[in-house]
């Protein structure tokens, strides 16, 4: 199970491991959070588009529609309302009623049932820090630390109302933007001679002086990279086919850095680090 914030995010983070675990017949669920509603247009060619802009639910769950496609994986709503990323100094409020400040128990609730109903042996979502501080990404990680322990706490959500009891067994963050990866892939472009996405990246990163998360486990996964690409460019919306995500050459990534890495967060079973396999200690 993937428990991710956002249409979109499901394709961006971890989306050629979610297809390669299919490609072996793995049942794979991703648990959307929320309908993306207060989304941004990124993509420039779609900007000003009238009917994107007053059907921006619709839009997106039709994208998420054909993502879900094109992984091979099942994908199910939580139901809460986007919260926006508020932007100033100081911060706008968050909205009213959006998923950010609903109760974390209460919220984490609806993923207990979710994951009662699926018994998945792992879940993947994000860290402390939500990957980045979008306050939607920071509540998908509050609520499913919450529900990991809960699912299997018949008194705090009793099985006559959420469901019989299930204990997930491991807990990741996905970690694919990852400092290693990313200067690997910079200093292969320059070394041939390309132009590298990634430069502003790093100096934002050294700016802030950005925490560097362990990483535990190396999911090779190189053959779906064309899988992943292909499900991100679904979300047209969100993503611009000529923007930034696809200048890396494919034949380099797979060459440089042919894996995605998450971070082990909880884990009932004995297991050796570093990992190669969401499933080590499972199987």
């Amino acid at each position: 199970m993937a428990v991710h914030a956002h249409p979109d995010d499901e394709s961006s983070k971890g989306a050629a491991t979610m297809a390669k675990y299919v490609s072996e017949g793995v049942d794979v669920l991703v648990v959307t959070c929320t309908g993306g509603e207060r989304g941004s247009i990124l993509n420039p060619k779609l900007q000003g588009d009238t009917y994107i802009e007053e059907h921006i639910h619709e839009v997106r769950k039709k994208e998420m529609d054909e993502a879900r496609e094109i992984l091979g994986v099942k994908q199910e709503w939580l139901g809460f309302v986007d919260s926006g990323l508020p932007e100033g100094d100081p911060l706008p409020p968050l909205p009213e009623g959006c998923f950010a400040l609903e109760d974390v128990d209460k919220a984490a609730g609806e993923l207990v049932r979710k994951i009662r109903a699926f018994r998945p042996q792992v879940i993947t979502t994000y860290d402390e820090n939500g990957g980045y501080p979008h306050p939607d990404h920071i509540m998908t990680h509050k609520i499913s630390m919450v529900a990991f322990e809960g699912a299997a706490d018949t008194e705090k959500y009793p099985e006559a109302e959420f469901g019989q009891a299930w204990q997930p067994l491991k807990l990741y963050y996905n970690q694919g933007f990852n400092r290693p990866r990313t200067e690997a892939l910079h200093h292969a472009m320059l070394d041939r001679g390309l132009e590298s996405p990634y430069g502003d990246w790093l100096k934002r990163w050294d700016e802030i002086q950005r925490a560097e998360r362990t990483l535990t486990t190396h999911i090779p996964c190189a053959d779906f990279f064309e899988i992943r690409d292909k499900a991100l460019i679904a979300h047209a919306t969100q993503i611009d086919p000529d923007g930034g995500w696809f200048r890396v050459p494919m034949e380099l990534q797979k060459e440089v850095w042919p894996t995605e890495e998450y971070e082990l967060a909880k884990s009932l079973v004995d297991t050796s680090l570093p990992e190669d396999d969401l499933f080590a200690g499972v199987r």
